[in-house]
């Protein structure tokens, strides 16, 4: 099947911009939300919610965390996800996450300190960050920068990655942990058992994998799709830190989701874009998405006549091949470039008019005004 530009443009701003809903259902629909803190002029989680979310007001998602159904976790990045997409991770690997790949197995020495860790989170229920370095004193650790962290803060992180602890809320930003409730712990060997117990059965515990392995593409392809093959493999290989267990696995996962996954071909007369832009590429041309949805139903009549301000991480926005393919110009997250290089500002936000992006702002709040 051959489509057009302006067919693709329209199915992904109709499919990414579902009618808006309650706060519960639409995580439930996303399955993830990608969390950030910076404040340009909101966190990117609600700048993200707010377009899905009916009558949402920054901070919403953190007052009601607790009644939602779901946890903060690392997914393709780090954020919020759904119980269900949580329990299909885990358990992970004995090893932890760091900024762009997945760590080494921990020491005898590391062990010792995440289990005393967790007998004192045990004892009180939930713990802030600065009462566990009071407590223990860690210390300091070299970061994945080349800089230094909390110890005390880098072990919570890793524990929480691996599963041994929750985040329960969050008190000025500030994580607050407890034991995970769903795991049943052993450190004897730095294992932990399983959510779901797996079959022993070689040939049903391979079937067992690719199913969740299949499930946990399913639910990145429904967040970010139409996906061009490149930026497919992309968020595929990011599923490593999702479940760095299977991580060997997901070449063949990638082999089977095209051909899974409905397809189509971008119509290779396409001209090339500005200077700026990518050149394009023959596997720029093939585009999937999600087997049951079809893009026949996005019609110029389906986007709405609106004027949207969209966070640099918002799922229409996250893929930077993508949406200099669909919109024909080069976007970039410039907050941590140095400020005299920078070409669009710290936090600029792309604007969407009906289903082309045509522009950019930069937003504060000084001095409680917008």
């Amino acid at each position: 099947m051959l489509v057009t530009l302006d067919e693709l443009r329209r199915f992904t701003v109709a499919r990414n911009f579902f009618k808006p809903t309650t706060l519960k259902r639409a995580l439930h629909k996303m399955g993830f939300v990608q969390a950030d803190p910076i404040r340009a002029p909101a966190r990117a989680q609600d700048l993200i919610l707010r377009h899905r979310v009916k009558n949402y007001h920054a901070g919403d998602l953190e007052r009601r965390y607790p009644t939602l159904d779901i946890e903060e976790d690392f997914f393709v990045i780090y954020g919020f996800v759904t119980r269900s997409l949580q329990a299909l991770m885990h358990p992970r690997s004995d090893s932890c996450v760091l900024a762009e790949d997945v760590g080494s197995p921990w020491s005898t020495a590391q062990e010792k300190r995440a289990q005393l860790l967790l007998e004192f989170v045990r004892e009180r229920g939930a713990v802030h960050p600065r009462e566990v370095d009071e407590h223990f004193a860690h210390g300091t650790v070299k970061n994945y920068w080349g800089g230094s962290s909390n110890a005390t803060t880098h072990l919570l992180d890793a524990m929480h990655y691996r599963g041994l602890l929750r985040v329960e809320r969050r008190e000025k930003g500030i994580r607050i942990y407890a034991e995970h409730p769903h795991e049943l712990l052993s450190h004897a060997g730095g294992e932990a058992c399983a959510f779901l117990s797996a079959p022993t059965d070689p040939a049903e515990h391979h079937s067992w994998v690719n199913a969740r392995i299949d499930a946990l593409v399913d639910v990145v392809v429904r967040i970010y799709a139409p996906l061009p093959a490149p930026s497919l493999a992309f968020y595929l290989r990011r599923l490593r830190f999702a479940a760095p267990q299977w991580r060997e696995e997901l070449t063949s996962a990638l082999e089977r989701a095209k051909q899974r996954l409905s397809h189509a071909r971008l119509d290779a007369t396409l001209p090339r874009y500005g200077s700026e832009a990518m050149p394009l590429r023959r596997d720029d041309l093939e585009w999937y998405w999600p087997a049951d949805e079809k893009m026949s139903c996005a019609t110029p009549e389906t986007t709405a006549d609106t004027v949207r301000l969209l966070a640099p991480f918002d799922p229409l926005v996250h893929d930077r091949r993508r949406f200099e393919l669909l919109w024909g110009w080069v976007y970039r997250f410039e907050a941590y470039t140095p400020p005299p290089k920078r070409k669009l500002g710290y936090y600029a936000m792309p604007l969407l008019w009906r289903d082309r992006v045509i522009g950019w702002s930069n937003l504060s709040l000084k001095n409680g005004e917008l």
